[in-house]
């Protein structure tokens, strides 16, 4: 099975930009629906992004234009690109793993990202 670990949260200021990074190891990263949700503080879980196996992407409309979701198999990578950051995109950014077929999921720890002046 798949174990995903984030990185590239921080602190950042309003109008920056920050690209976090899901790194993939134990299978192989084609055979994964692959997504980003975030969760703020006394909030839900809730989704940002998505990427397919084959590449097509869905986005939140609060990130859609700002944010970019992409993968690369050959790393066993996937990318957020964050930018113009807002104070509302404080949270706590998961990678989730989504096998095909059978439709087990699996996260990672999450990375922090503050958006503050």
């Amino acid at each position: 099975q798949v174990q995903v670990v984030e990185s590239g949260g921080g602190l950042v200021q309003p109008g920056g930009s920050l690209r976090l990074v899901c790194a993939a190891s134990g299978d192989i990263l084609r055979l994964y629906h692959m997504g980003w949700y975030r969760q703020a503080p006394g909030k839900q879980r809730e989704l940002v992004a998505t990427i397919t196996s084959g590449h097509s992407t869905n986005y939140a409309d609060s990130v859609k234009g700002r944010f970019t979701i992409s993968r690369d198999n050959a790393k066993n990578t996937v990318y957020l690109q964050m930018n113009n950051l807002k104070p509302e995109d404080t949270a706590v950014y998961y990678c989730q793993a989504q096998r095909i077929g059978p439709a087990t999921v699996f996260w990672g720890q999450g990375t922090q990202v503050t958006v503050s002046s």
